[in-house]
Parts: structure tokens; sequence; C-alpha cells
């Protein structure tokens, strides 16, 4: 079992979703994250004043999966985040030793 992390454009939300949805994945974890990468921020002007926005408002995806569904779902994750621009994102795959799902006990597999 692997847990694939993604760091996407908040706008691509849906379309990832959607994406890993058609591969037959029955559940994701999205957290609201500030970041930055290459991009290093931007100028924005607020109240006529200038000023550097160093983290960029970003989306942390996380998946997990049985390890048969790790590179369909990375290749499907990257398609949809896909903008061709500088901060589309990163995926980040780790291994996941044990799953437990509270509410049954199901364990590893059953569980996700």
């Amino acid at each position: 079992m692997k847990i694939i992390t993604a760091v996407i454009k908040p706008f691509k939300l849906d379309e990832v979703r959607e994406a890993v949805t058609a591969l037959g994945v029955a559940g994701m974890t999205a957290t609201e994250v500030k970041g930055y990468g290459r991009q290093k921020g931007h100028a924005e002007i607020y109240r006529g004043a200038e000023y550097i926005v160093s983290f960029l408002p970003k989306l942390k995806i996380e998946i997990a999966l049985a390890d048969e569904y790790v590179d369909r779902a990375i290749e499907a994750i990257r398609l949809a985040a896909y903008t061709g621009h500088i901060g589309d994102g990163k995926i980040f795959v780790t291994p996941l030793e044990r799953a437990l799902r509270i509410r049954t006990g199901e364990t590893d597999r059953e569980a996700l």
C-alpha cells in the first residue's frame, strides 16, 4: 500500500477528484495549504501599496491506495492538475505500513 500526496493549484481539485474517482479510488483528503517552490511568490498591490506574497495558496491531497493502482493514479493526477505553467505542483509517493477502518476494524487493503 502507498500514500500519494499531491500539492496542486486549488482550482484543479474537481478535475483531480474526477480523474481518480474514474480509476475506482474510494476517497481522498484535501487540505488547504500555503507554500512556494520555483515560483518564489509574486507581488500584489493592496490599497495602493505593493507587497510580496511569499507563500501561495495550494491544496494538498492525500490518497491511500493498493500498490497496483499507484502508477495509474499518479498519471491521472498529473494530467488533471496540469496547466503548463510554473506552480502546477508536485506528487509524492510514500509507503503505507498499516491502515485500519475505525468503524469496522478492517485492516490494510480492506480498510482502504
